[in-house]
């Protein structure tokens, strides 16, 4: 309840405690407390302008507390009193309490069972007692003060009038069905809260929530307006949990003139107009869905170009002006507080990601969200009843990564279904077909067809051509449909070109009786379909069923717009794309990217013996047919349904399995917002290292080898198991060769080790400044392609650093490894250990970021025991260790991260978002950036007594509440309550408290408001003497004119 114009609130919680808070100050405080201890608290009121509560409590008893004080009066209304001496029963907790809106004097009072009593303050009786035959849930007076309405449990209204307590002088049942003459409506679902608020030219209005049908009120949570002959239902999309009317006139007995209901829901806030035709609603201009679908992860960015924001809200703007057409067109009543002055001069972007397949981008620049764009990511996919997640979850849309390149505006989003979307930016609507990628991650040895003494040794690591063709969303669908062809690998895990149609070949099957074989968890729409301005769908890539086991969870995702591939990592293997050509350029198992270096002995799940295949082997077997090494945008004819032949062994039987290990080192669970680590950091485990799988991706410029003198494209690669691996990238000419020519990936041979997961990769400099990886500038393709219809633009030209000299080998480069355990600096390209630092111990890190921090960098670490530290780079200096909050909610753990200037951000519950700084110069800046939550405004004037209700006494007498509640009503019992004086902090004692300092502050206050009134009274009083001066002169001249006249000449 708020004190109006006072700037304080009064909260009632569950455990029968009320707080009095301080809004005059930017953060608010608890003033005073009050804890019950004997009774419940069911009911509380405040008068307009009176500084007495009014308390009611579960034994139905009526108690009054000084708002100033937060004291408890002497004066008790006792239930046995209120009630009538003949009825034998308990009148059951207090429901209601309320004064005449003309007389202060009377209380109106309100039992659960059906009674309800005007008492009478003054002389302590109760003036009247009615009775209803349904238990009361709400009462409401009309403006005059001689009627009342209440609502009931069965669903209908009662009206009563002061002058006939008898029985009630009408019963409304507005959504019961119409009953047989002589039978009673049919009962409905009680009506929780009743409003009845005047008009002074109209009829009054009637507002309630519930009262519908039984039959619909599970499914339809509404709000009934009332007004004359017409009643309205507002349905609403959560469960309704309080409404209130916004009347320009506080004072209860002049008519309110309701212009607006405030409906607070479970999961929103609605504003409806009253005073337009439909009853719109306002247009709401804060976010009050951040949790309309469970948050399943969060991204953020606090360094943004200065064009993204506004082409975001443009974006958006375009989507919603349909259903701005429906909203009111006044402006959002809710006038309260005031922005702060300050603010983040950096453009800051939140983006979460929903349960339900959508993606929010939200304005972070300010103390509070607003909301920018929404992404539906289901509208790519067919929709089905029984769709599932891979984990079993009802939710196969659900995100769980999300990447943006804001230079390029590239969106990469990864789905618990096992795909991952790419997304371009485009200020312009287009009709378009989806390109799929369908990709299974295979790792397993075949059986070798030569004696294990033949078998050559393995050769060094050689190149890895792409190996899939561009496949429509149309194709695929006509796939689903017959038998097809679908993108398959051998043992290995790599995957070759198109080959001739030879050999067996390996069909889908998704039959429900059958094994899901090679097929996707979703199916893709078919066909080309419009694309609003915004992100627009570019790929889809989808790891597919194999052998009647779900896709691997996806871990890791990265995007590069200089290179045009998007690389993403799973809890088995890894793939690169190049979404340019719409090709897979790589899909294997983490095993097999090691080669013939892999540290560990791993025994293959194969019930066969068999020899374990490096990646030399797989790239050896595949080079060896030159068909199956050719790309596939030549016009060679290989093509079958526009889906790669898989090439067959020898001896035309294909034996290959699927990594099935379960995810140890991550499992996510959407539902509960969580996820959890294997801790342990023994490296020798076999059964733990089965199951690596990749946890992070880094696109870079680097030096790849021990030898090497120049830098080149590579993918950095990061697993479960504490490994560092390299892949070098060669790339075509840029221009139009990029488009035709294939890219070629091949395993480096360097393998960095840490303890325990790997977290983050990045690379600095030799001066020690961040490098980050090469983009492409963000270009509206769809634009230039409308109007230009020109070749391809060429990609930028990548700069190589190289040393003077060919003989001269140093150092040109640092990258920063950070896992669980440890973090160190790693010489290029000698791939020495330059720094080291053990991070935790005997927890572990849960995120780790490279900031950028005062014209510098730091490694930013948020540990599991709730410390956030901090550490120079490259020496791993400790800048900051504070213990700020463990990691108790894992909800917190799977959305903490890091950004630019020192700023995070994390999902407190499932319905907040905490922004936190390590910046200092940020923390002393906060209190600037805080709104001011009230500012006082002017009253409207009490309303005046008519001559005759004066004279005749028609309304009620003054209540001189301070004495009948203040010292005189006696002492109050200490065992019904107990005061618990409230902090307040340092501001509230600036603002509002009992010492010198609060004293003098109050009195500034009350001076400057003085001073407003005196002045605002001079000038009133100035006017005033104008005006006379003006009649005066006005009378003389008139004077003048007629003075020397007879009476006979006017």
């Amino acid at each position: 309840m708020f004190l109006v114009n006072e700037g304080a609130l009064v909260s009632v919680c569950a455990d029968d405690s009320l707080h009095l808070w301080n809004l005059r100050q930017k953060r608010p405080a608890i003033l005073h407390s009050l804890k019950f201890n004997r009774e419940r608290i069911t009911n509380c009121t405040l008068p307009f302008q009176s500084k007495w509560l009014y308390i009611g409590t579960e034994r139905g008893n009526v108690h009054v507390v000084n708002i100033e004080s937060f004291v408890l009066s002497g004066y008790v209304i006792n239930w046995n009193k209120a009630i009538e001496l003949s009825r034998k029963t308990h009148p059951g907790p207090v429901v209601h309490l309320s004064d005449n809106p003309i007389d202060a004097n009377k209380l109106l009072i309100g039992f659960e069972t059906g009674a309800v009593v005007l008492w009478d303050l003054t002389t302590k009786m109760a003036e009247q007692r009615f009775n209803c035959s349904q238990p009361v849930r709400c009462v409401s007076w009309h403006h005059e003060g001689k009627q009342f309405i209440v609502s009931h449990t069965d669903g209908t209204l009662t009206m009563w009038n002061l002058k006939n307590a008898a029985k009630p002088a009408n019963i409304i049942s507005p959504h019961a069905k119409v009953p047989v003459k002589g039978l009673k409506p049919e009962p409905c679902t009680p009506v929780l809260k009743v409003e009845w608020r005047s008009v002074k030219n109209g009829d009054p209005f009637i507002l309630f929530s519930g009262g519908l049908p039984y039959d619909k009120a599970n499914s339809t949570p509404s709000i009934t307006i009332m007004q004359g002959k017409t009643t309205t239902v507002l349905e609403m999309e959560h469960t309704v949990i309080d409404f209130l009317c916004l009347c320009d006139n506080p004072w209860p007995s002049n008519p309110q003139e309701p212009y607006a209901v405030v409906v607070l829901l479970e999961s929103d806030l609605v504003v409806v107009d009253l005073t337009s035709q439909g009853y719109p609603c306002f247009e709401n201009p804060y976010p009050m869905d951040l949790h309309e679908s469970p948050v399943t992860c969060v991204q953020y960015y606090a360094d943004c170009p200065s064009d993204l924001i506004p082409h975001l809200y443009s974006a958006g703007a375009n989507s919603l002006n349909r259903k701005k057409q429906l909203y009111s067109k006044k402006n959002w009543p809710v006038k309260g507080g005031g922005w702060g002055s300050g603010g983040s001069s950096e453009q800051e972007i939140v983006i979460t990601g929903h349960a339900d397949g959508t993606i929010k981008f939200w304005d972070a620049s300010r103390v509070m969200l607003q909301v920018l764009y929404k992404l539906k990511t289901a509208k790519v996919f067919e929709k089905k009843k029984q769709a599932r997640s891979l984990d079993g979850d009802e939710e196969p849309f659900a995100i769980q990564m999300v990447k943006l390149c804001q230079e390029s505006r590239l969106l990469a989003v990864a789905g618990a279904s096992g795909h991952v979307i790419l997304y371009r930016f485009s200020r312009l609507e287009v009709t378009t077909e989806l390109s799929v990628l369908e990709i299974a991650i295979v790792y397993e040895p075949e059986e070798p067809d030569t004696p294990e003494a033949e078998t050559p040794p393995p050769p060094p690591p050689t190149p890895l051509k792409r190996n899939t063709s561009t496949v429509s969303a149309s194709s695929v669908a006509s796939a689903m449909s017959a038998p097809s062809l679908v993108t398959q690998t051998t043992s290995g895990g790599a995957t070759a070109g198109s080959g001739p149609a030879s050999g067996n070949q390996v069909t889908s099957t998704s039959s429900g009786d059958g094994i899901r074989d090679n097929v996707p968890n979703l199916k893709v729409k078919g066909g080309a379909h419009k694309r609003s301005s915004g992100f627009q769908a570019d790929l889809c890539c989808q790891l597919v069923w194999v052998d009647g086991e779900a896709p691997s969870t996806i871990t890791a995702v990265e995007i590069n717009s200089c290179y045009g591939l998007l690389a993403f990592g799973t809890v088995s293997g890894l793939v690169i794309v190049d979404y340019l050509q719409k090709t897979c350029l790589l899909n294997m198992g983490t095993p097999d990217l090691y080669g013939s270096a892999d540290p560990y002995t791993r025994t293959p799940r194969s019930p066969k013996k068999s020899k374990p295949q490096g990646l030399g082997d797989i790239v050896e077997q595949y080079m060896a047919d030159p068909e199956r090494c050719k790309s596939p945008t030549s016009s060679s004819g290989e093509q079958q349904n526009g889906v790669c032949v898989s090439p067959t062994s020898s001896n035309n039987a294909r034996k290959q399995g699927r990594n099935n290990h379960d995810p140890a080192q991550l499992k996510r669970n959407r539902s509960e917002g969580s996820f959890t680590r294997s801790r342990s950091s023994s490296m020798s485990s076999l059964e733990k290292e089965a199951r690596e799988g990749v946890q992070c991706l880094t696109f870079a410029e680097s030096y790849t080898r021990k030898t090497e003198s120049v830098t080149s494209p590579c993918v950095w690669v990061g697993t479960t198991l504490g490994s560092v691996l390299v892949i070098v990238i060669n790339l075509p000419p840029p221009g139009e060769q990029r488009y035709t020519q294939p890219v070629i990936v091949t395993p480096s041979g360097t393998i960095l080790r840490l303890k325990g997961s790997t977290l983050l990769m990045e690379f600095l400099d030799c001066n020690g400044s961040l490098i980050t990886p090469p983009h492409e500038p963000w270009k509206d393709i769809n634009r230039e392609t409308k109007d230009v219809r020109e070749k391809r633009p060429p990609l930028l030209q990548r700069s190589r650093m190289s040393p003077s000299s060919s003989t001269e080998i140093a150092d040109r480069q640092f990258v920063i490894i950070s896992s669980e355990k440890e973090a160190k600096v790693i010489s290029l390209p000698s791939q020495t250990c330059a720094y080291r630092v053990k991070v935790a111990e005997s927890s572990y890190v849960v995120r780790a970021d490279v900031i950028s921090l005062h014209n510098s960098v730091c490694l930013a670490c948020y540990v599991a025991n709730g410390h956030i530290m901090a550490f120079s780079l490259p020496s791993f200096r400790v800048l900051l260790d504070h213990d700020y909050l463990p990691l108790t909610d894992l909800r917190i753990g799977r959305t903490f991260q890091f950004s630019s200037h020192g700023k995070g951000v994390y999902q407190a519950s499932p319905t907040e978002l905490q922004r936190i700084t390590i910046c200092s110069e940020a923390s002393e800046n906060l209190h600037d950036m805080l709104g001011d939550l009230f500012l006082p405004v002017n009253t409207p004037e009490a309303p005046t007594k008519g001559f005759f209700r004066g004279l005749f006494g028609g309304g009620g007498s003054q209540l001189d509440r301070e004495n009948l509640f203040g010292e005189s009503s006696g002492r109050p019992s200490r065992s019904i309550a107990r005061h618990i004086p409230g902090t307040g902090g340092l501001e509230g004692v600036k603002a509002n408290s009992s010492s010198a300092a609060g004293e003098l502050y109050k009195a500034r206050i009350a001076l400057h408001e003085r001073g407003e009134k005196l002045s605002e009274l001079e000038e009133r009083t100035a006017q005033m003497m104008a005006n006379a001066e003006n009649f005066s002169t006005g009378s003389h001249q008139l004077m003048q004119k007629y003075k020397d006249k007879k009476w006979y000449q006017f």
